[in-house]
This record gives structure tokens, sequence and C-alpha cells, in this order.
């Protein structure tokens, strides 16, 4: 895994508002119009069942790699965050931490290598282009279906976004662990067929309609613009660093219809925190087992675990 030392990448200086920047870049490396919106408790909106507002928000902000299955982290996940001053850093870093637990991951240990690197900054564009520049082999690894393409990296780029990212992520055996994509220049043996230039999996299952297949989040920048995150409050930013992070979110996607964290530089009276439906989305992401060969299916599958979690949360919520 590579690790980003942004100390050695960053020459940009920070103001100030929500949050203190201090002088030099340091990465803290931790142990851990629409219809109106409408939150979980409703049944239906504008005529629509519960089961296809899941599954219509599912496909409105899942941005799985090109031709892949939707991805999300394995099991552990380490967070560094660079150009904040120690109270707000260790504000993101613990309610990330936190909302990561939740959903069954677990926070690296202290001087771990961040796998999450979040970035603030007042030149955003700046920093960006150049984390791109000096850095693209950990944007574009080059191994089929681990990012979203250069047309969506050039989007990285040029945003002018609040809070930007951008994920690599990699399909694995599931039983295994191992990859199951080559990386340029990778082979086995003396590299003279095509066989040397691929990974050997061993099938477990001789269904066509599942899969052993699965994506993985290994890596995940995120830039935050300093003077347009001062704006929103310390957790709604966490918050929504948080959901951005912890899964495959289009930037480009239009949430106006439900009560998201997303909404929040729209609207930041919109959420304080995360909703009912992030926390569902991001529990029901990582509850389910992603068995089905079917990308299409895959995603049914995913809302059915959301529609899951959307029927605890409202027993919790009456007991």
């Amino acid at each position: 895994m590579i690790a980003i030392t942004l100390a050695a990448l960053l020459a940009v200086s920070t103001t100030q508002p929500i949050m203190a920047p201090v002088q030099d870049p340091v990465v803290v490396a931790q142990a851990v119009p629409q219809d109106p919106a409408t939150d979980l408790e409703d049944i239906t909106v504008v005529g629509r069942p519960l089961e296809t507002m899941i599954r219509d928000f599912v496909n409105e902000v899942a941005a799985p790699n090109r031709h892949r299955g939707i991805a999300r982290w394995h099991s552990k996940i380490c967070i560094g965050v660079a150009n904040l001053s120690p109270e707000p850093t260790q504000y993101i870093l613990d309610r990330v931490s936190t909302v990561a637990e939740d959903v069954g991951l677990r926070p690296g240990t202290p001087g771990c290598s961040p796998n999450v690197i979040i970035i603030a900054t007042d030149h955003p564009d700046v920093l960006a282009e150049s984390l791109v520049q000096d850095r693209h082999g950990a944007f574009r690894m080059g191994g089929a279906g681990m990012d979203r393409g250069g047309d969506a990296l050039e989007d990285f780029v040029m945003s002018d976004a609040p809070v930007r990212w951008w994920q690599v992520s990699m399909p694995i055996d599931s039983f295994t662990g191992q990859r199951a994509v080559r990386l340029p220049g990778e082979c086995r043996n003396a590299c003279g067929s095509a066989m040397d230039m691929a990974p050997v999996l061993n099938s477990t299952t001789s269904s066509r309609l599942s899969t052993q297949i699965v994506d993985e989040i290994f890596r995940t920048v995120v830039i935050l613009d300093i003077d347009q995150v001062s704006k929103i409050s310390a957790q709604q930013l966490a918050d929504y660093v948080a959901m951005v992070t912890l899964a495959q979110i289009d930037p480009k996607a239009d949430t106006g219809g439900y009560a998201s964290i997303l909404n929040v530089f729209d609207d930041p009276e919109a959420a304080t925190s995360l909703t009912n439906w992030d926390t569902a989305y991001l529990t029901g992401l990582y509850n389910t087992e992603r068995t089905r060969a079917n990308l299409r299916s895959g995603r049914g599958e995913i809302a059915d675990s959301i529609q899951r979690a959307h029927g605890r949360l409202q027993r919790t919520a009456q007991d």
C-alpha cells in the first residue's frame, strides 16, 4: 500500500474560520426545486414506497468504479489529517473513526500508515493538481476496475466543491483476500504467455448468479476547501467526511429529495449530523455480503440490506 507523505507534497497555506491551521503541514494518524427532503421515518414520498426510495437513493449516490460492483473498506481504516490545528484534527479523527467502528471497521493504532488522507487548504485547486501530477500512480494504479477513470480524476482536480474526494479500490477474492486484478508490469514465471499476466483464482462456486470477487476500498484522499467548509459546524463537516470516506459517493449526486448530510453545503440547516438515511445506507452497505454476480442485482442486494437497517432503526426509535 502506498503511503502518501503529505508534508513533502503540501506547499500551500491555510486560513482560519472554523479551524485554526497549523504553520507546518502535519499528518496525524489515529487509533482510530425538488420534492421536500424526507427522512426514513416517513413511509412514502410523492407516491413512492420506501423500497423504491431506497433503491433510487442507492442508484443516485453510489459511484462504483467502471464495470465493478459497489466497494467498501474491508476491515481496517487509518486516518490522517493535515493542515489543521490539534483540536479540529482530533475531532475529525474521533468522529470518522466512531462512524467506522459503528459499521464494523477497526481504526488503526497510533503510528499506522494512513489509508485515508484528509487535507485542509485554502488553495484546493492547486493542491489537487499538485497531488495528481506528483503522485499520479497513487490515484490511478492502472489495474482494471480500480478507479473511476481519467474523466472523473479530471473532475476531482477541477472541482470547486467545498469537499472533494478520490478513492481507489480493488477487486478481491473474498475467500482468500488475494487481489483479483493484475497491475501493469506484473507477471509470473517467465512472462511468456497471457496466463502469466493474469492472477490465478480458485473458484469455490459453480453458480453464474453469485461471485466470490468483491471490491474493497483501500485508499481515499479528501481535500477540504477551508474557506467553504467554515460555513458549517465541525460535526457536520466530520460526518460529511465520514460519509464520503466510508462509501463510494458520487460527487454529482442529486440528494435534494432525501434528508442526508450530503445536502449540508446547499442547506446548512438540512442536517446537523448523519441522518437516518445516511446511517441506514452505511449500515446496509457493510452488512451485505455482495455475492450477486450481476452488478445491478448487487445494488439491489445493498438496497435490501439498507431496508433491513432502516427497520432496525425504526424499532430502536420505538423502544
